[in-house]
């Protein structure tokens, strides 16, 4: 098999995913998380972050630190814009990516 036709399959791979998250969108909503408030304040700060230098070639690392920055910034914004506090923790209906990607972090 060449590289051509094992990266062929790869993309073609990609989709099954892809239709998998469409089922997992119609079937779940969002997820009801309850955050200690000192973690909600740091993802509203990261959304808040001004991040306005320009990109420089980035290894694939970097990539993925930014990457998963990004995913906190979007909670940050999801929390700013609708999260509740209750006593010491704030309350925040995630949706299921962004309950996922936070998932995937802690692994």
């Amino acid at each position: 098999m060449t590289d051509e036709e094992q990266y062929g399959r790869y993309r073609n791979d990609t989709k099954v995913p892809a239709a998998i998250g469409h089922q997992v969108a119609v079937q779940v909503g969002p997820v009801t998380v309850r955050l200690p408030r000192a973690v909600a304040e740091a993802a509203v700060a990261a959304w808040e972050r001004d991040e306005s230098s320009g990109r420089a070639p980035e290894t694939h690392e970097e990539y993925l630190r930014r990457d998963g920055a990004a995913e906190l910034a979007f909670i940050g914004l999801a929390i700013s814009e609708h999260g509740r506090r209750e006593g010491e923790e704030v309350v925040i209906e995630l949706d299921v990516a962004s309950a996922g990607a936070a998932l995937r972090a802690s692994q």
